[in-house]
C-alpha cells in the first residue's frame, strides 16, 4: 500500500500522479523551456522552490515577532546585493534546466 503524501518532506517521496489546472501560457513556456518529458519535473521543481519561499516568509515574520522590524536600511541593502549577484555576467546567458535525480 502506498505511503500517505504527508509522510515524506518537501522534496521527498516518490512520484505520484495529480490532476492540476495550469494557464495555456504558462504551459506553452515551461513545454519551450523542457519539452513534454521534463515538464513534471519543472513543475515539481517549481513547487518545491514556492515551498521554501513560504517557509522562508514565515520564518521572517516569526524572526520580527520575536527580534523587532528590520531596518529599512538593511532592507535596501540586501536588495541592492541581490540584485548585484542576480545581474552577475556569469549567470547571464544560463537558461540550461538541471532537473533533479527522483528519489
Amino acid at each position: 500500500m502506498a505511503a500517505p503524501h504527508g509522510e515524506f518532506p518537501p522534496g521527498h517521496g516518490p512520484a505520484a500522479k495529480v490532476s492540476v489546472s495550469l494557464r495555456t501560457g504558462n504551459i506553452r513556456a515551461v513545454k519551450e523551456r523542457v519539452g513534454s518529458r521534463g515538464f513534471s519535473a519543472y513543475v515539481d521543481a517549481a513547487v518545491e522552490r514556492q515551498i521554501e519561499r513560504d517557509l522562508l516568509e514565515e520564518a521572517l515574520l516569526a524572526n520580527e515577532k520575536q527580534a523587532g522590524v528590520i531596518p529599512r536600511e538593511i532592507k535596501d541593502e540586501a536588495a541592492a546585493l541581490f540584485r548585484e549577484v542576480r545581474s552577475a555576467p556569469e549567470l547571464q546567458g544560463d537558461s540550461e534546466w538541471h532537473v533533479r535525480e527522483a528519489d
